[in-house]
């Protein structure tokens, strides 16, 4: 097993499509885990969610978040990210990143569509303030 510096775990989950797993915790304490689009924005994590969406809900009381990236091939390597959520209602703003999001996800020919769809009012940009990072690869060898 090897820690990633920085620029390592930063190349890691910028790398290809993999998803995000979004943790939150409700008020009773229960976990939810949801799947996420994101991306990186300097020392920042962005991603989009419905305003209505539980994963919104709960960000709105308790913005304490974790957010994993993993890949799930041999020699196996993770990314856990640690921060505080900060939710924008900023429809220009939801709809650029729900356009730079759409681009990484689903390629740059779909990227505009995404931003229509998903950059809209009732859509929320979830920022996330990144302040611990866990990153290793190589857990097998």
């Amino acid at each position: 097993m090897v820690q990633m510096n920085e620029a390592q775990w930063r190349e890691f989950v910028m790398t290809g499509t993999r998803t995000g797993k979004l943790a939150v915790a409700g008020a009773d304490g229960r976990p939810h885990v949801s799947p996420v689009w994101f991306a990186l924005d300097g020392d920042d994590v962005v991603l989009n969610t419905g305003e209505k969406s539980l994963k919104a809900r709960v960000m709105r009381h308790n913005p304490q978040v974790a957010l994993c990236v993993d890949d799930d091939r041999p020699p196996f390597s993770f990314v856990i990210i640690e921060g505080t959520a900060e939710l924008s209602g900023d429809v220009a703003e939801v709809r650029h990143w729900a356009t730079v999001l759409g681009g990484r996800y689903m390629g740059a020919g779909r990227a505009e569509e995404f931003g229509e769809r998903n950059g809209v009012p009732g859509e929320l940009l979830v920022r996330i303030h990144v302040s611990k990072v866990i990153a290793q690869r190589d857990i097998a060898d």
